[in-house]
């Protein structure tokens, strides 16, 4: 019975040992710190963030839209060109 009781408390110490170089080594607390941090800058730059992206889909839009008129310009059978066919009739 002594032995069992001793062999028991034994692992139970390798067991604490284990899992202190574990929590020495991986730290988990201070990871979940590290992650709520982050989220959190996130999360107050996120309307920043927003703002350049809609900027950047308008830019792109705008040059779209160039790009468009410029080829309908140069192109004689769009209906956009009807206008100027006409007048030269």
């Amino acid at each position: 019975m002594r032995e069992e009781l001793q062999d028991s408390l034994k692992r139970l110490v390798n067991f604490l040992n284990f899992a202190r170089s574990f929590f020495k080594r991986k730290n988990p607390l201070k990871e979940l710190l590290i992650s709520l941090i982050t989220s959190l800058k996130e999360m107050m730059t996120i309307r920043q963030k927003l703002k350049m992206a809609k900027y950047r889909v308008s830019y792109h839009q705008h040059q779209l839209h160039k790009m468009e008129s410029l080829i309908a310009e140069s192109n004689e059978h769009t209906f956009l060109k009807a206008k100027n066919l006409n007048e030269l009739r």
